[in-house]
């Protein structure tokens, strides 16, 4: 049996990821993960990552020191069936409580499959982005390919 918590939906297993990032919480995010062997991870400008060990010590990295985060999510889409779900979104990250310009937001995929013990991630892919956010907005072509 585990002692991982069960998401009884993709957004319940979102909504703990995008909590232990803003807590800087290792073992709360590592909850969240599948432990397929094929899990990966992409985090804005890095490697890609597979497996747990190399996707748990990227997370431990980043964490260190607990830094405080304040996450908005935007722009939140999402592909569904029975057994996986994609969600495409923006994120907004700043670090709390230090008065520094925003960075660019960072477009995210996040994909969770459902298994025995509810849902977990098995892809989280960060890209940052251009200062523009809506090509459509500002009068600009939109290529898509």
């Amino acid at each position: 049996m585990s002692s991982k918590p069960i998401y009884t939906t993709a957004t319940e297993a979102e909504a703990a990821f995008y909590d232990a990032l803003a807590r800087a919480d290792l073992e709360a995010m590592m909850a969240v993960w599948s432990e397929d062997d094929e899990v990966m991870c992409v985090h804005p400008g890095g490697l890609r990552l597979m497996g747990l060990p190399a996707i748990r010590e990227s997370w431990r990295q980043l964490f260190h020191g607990k830094p405080k985060l304040k996450i908005r999510i935007s722009q939140h889409a999402e592909v569904s069936n029975m057994m996986m779900t994609v969600h495409t979104l923006v994120e907004h990250v700043v670090l709390a409580d230090v008065e520094t310009p925003a960075p660019p937001p960072v477009a995210a995929t996040n994909v969770y499959t459902r298994g025995a013990y509810g849902w977990r991630i098995v892809v989280h892919h960060a890209s940052p982005t251009p200062e523009a956010q809506d090509p459509l907005a500002e009068g600009l072509p939109r290529t898509v390919h």
